[in-house]
């Protein structure tokens, strides 16, 4: 008797560990909307190549993108709860954390901002201390292209209304805006910046897409785009989460090796500018930026924090607990040997 119920019991186990394994793996939410700010930018690129070679899908994923003005706005719609996750600045999840909301990041998409501050050849501005009464381009009040440029004032002794900021966003009309004048300054990047830079409109006053231009700027390795979320959607839909870790490392590991012409073959024309040469030239600029691990190092995230607080004062009196704005769990499992 006590064989035929250990019998049954092995068989009831048999029979469940497929239902157990299937319900472990279901994904909870295959169709979801992601937020970005300016898509065509190169700074998003990862999210570019996920969704145009297939990543998504690949890992069962119908994702729908909402391509925003700018990152703050596509942060404001998540928080908003009109999309699920956002490919943004990873500053916004530390300023979130600020102001209470559990905001957390679970891949690094780059690794370097890539951020170029430049200003108009015709207009006396030589430096950023010149930024002073100067009206300046962003993508988005308010976004990373924004913290980028107050915390340059701010290390030069300026403080963030000595200027004021309009938003360009971060394609043609940004390069437009900079052509006719209206603007005397930018911060924006690529394609933008090399558009401005190679038809002579501007001169560059700071430089984030290098190694050496970031150790000079922020002391090293500053964490820009990554994919975040709620973690209370983390928390329910976990599986879900790897399947969209697992389409960026894979847009990751493709970067490490493609060429600007393996890029420019990728993307939709209207990502060109109407001049192939120059988004080539644009991509062969911004090829360093991307992440090679998907993970932000703890001294990438310090760098963050410290580029903030140099502006914001919320910030300055906040306690940040820097390893709840990032979970490198996903990317780990992305990693692993399959």
């Amino acid at each position: 008797m006590r064989m035929l119920k250990l019998a049954a019991a092995v068989l009831a186990l048999a029979i469940a560990t497929p239902a157990v394994a299937q319900q472990a793996t279901k994904i909870e939410k295959p169709k979801l909307t992601l937020g970005v700010g300016g898509k065509p930018l190169l700074y998003y690129l990862p999210l570019t190549i996920a969704e145009r070679k297939g990543f998504f899908k690949d890992e069962g994923l119908d994702v729908a993108i909402n391509d925003f003005g700018g990152g703050a706005k596509s942060l404001q719609a998540l928080i908003g709860g009109s999309i699920d996750v956002v490919t943004g600045a990873y500053e916004h999840t530390i300023r979130m954390q600020a102001k209470g909301q559990d905001i957390v990041s679970v891949i690094e998409l780059g690794r370097f901002p890539g951020i170029v501050l430049v200003a108009r050849k015709d207009r006396p501005i030589k430096s950023v201390k010149d930024l002073k009464g100067a009206k300046i381009g962003v993508t988005a009040p308010g976004s990373s292209t924004n913290f980028f440029v107050n915390f340059l004032m701010a290390k030069d002794g300026l403080k963030p209304d000595d200027a004021s900021y309009v938003g360009v966003g971060g394609g043609a009309s940004a390069v437009a805006q900079m052509k006719r004048g209206e603007i005397d300054a930018m911060s924006n990047l690529d394609p933008v910046i090399t558009k401005l830079v190679d038809d002579g409109d501007v001169i560059i006053l700071a430089d984030s897409r290098t190694e050496a231009g970031n150790d000079k700027i922020f002391g090293g390795e500053n964490p820009a785009a990554v994919l975040y979320m709620k973690r209370d959607f983390v928390e329910q839909n976990p599986v879900t989460t790897q399947k969209l870790v697992n389409a960026f490392y894979k847009a990751l590991q493709w970067l490490k090796t493609a060429t600007p012409e393996d890029v420019a073959a990728v993307v939709p024309e209207e990502y060109l500018l109407g001049d192939k040469a120059l988004y080539l030239n644009a991509v062969k600029n911004s090829l360093p930026i991307y992440s090679r691990t998907g993970l932000i190092p703890e001294r990438g995230m310090k760098n963050a924090l410290n580029m903030l607080v140099e502006f914001d004062s919320e910030l300055k009196a906040a306690k940040i607990d820097l390893a709840k704005t990032f979970d490198g769990t996903f990317v780990a499992k992305a990693a692993a040997p399959k």
